[in-house]
């Protein structure tokens, strides 16, 4: 499946909540393809908060495309494309695990307002840098492919987080 510009819209609606459930299954969805692919089960989402379009999604690529970086937001915002910085100031990302430094910093960077995050007891990420930066941080469930991925690929899960397999894991 390869994310495409405009590849749905979820409705305005005045119930944010339902919204939300509805933009994160995209984001779900596709941390389900990565981990058919073999990848890390992490997917995102950007929508459009004025619209209600789904400006495109990703999944964390790092284990099939051999990448350091293609982390599931960062593949979100490589697919989405190139925008007009006014466009990303109007959105909302919807991560299924808490986003990292490095993809904290891409949402600092593009002033993604929002970020709508599945699960963070796997991994913290740095939500406390996206508040720092007076980024709404808003917390789903998706703790259960995250607990049997890392359950199933240990050794895959400290390596995408940037860390060695902790002594008390052992």
């Amino acid at each position: 499946m390869t994310p495409r510009k405009g590849i749905g819209r979820t409705p305005p609606t005045s119930a944010p909540l339902a919204a939300d459930l509805a933009n994160m299954q995209h984001a779900i969805e596709s941390a389900a393809a990565g981990l058919a692919e073999g990848g890390v089960p992490i997917g995102a989402c950007l929508v459009n908060n004025r619209t209600g379009e789904v400006l495109g999604v990703g999944r964390n690529r790092r284990v099939q495309m051999g990448s350091a970086i293609r982390h599931g937001e960062t593949d979100c915002l490589e697919n989405v494309g190139r925008l007009p910085a006014s466009v990303y100031r109007e959105c909302t990302i919807y991560t299924t695990l808490s986003p990292c430094a490095m993809c904290t910093g891409a949402c600092i960077l593009y002033e993604i307002p929002r970020v709508v995050i599945g699960e963070n007891e796997s991994f913290l990420g740095a939500e406390q840098t996206l508040k720092a930066h007076r980024i709404k941080v808003h917390l789903q469930e998706c703790k259960v492919m995250m607990k049997e991925f890392i359950d199933m690929k240990p050794e895959v899960w400290w390596e995408d987080i940037g860390e060695e397999k902790r002594a008390n894991e052992a």
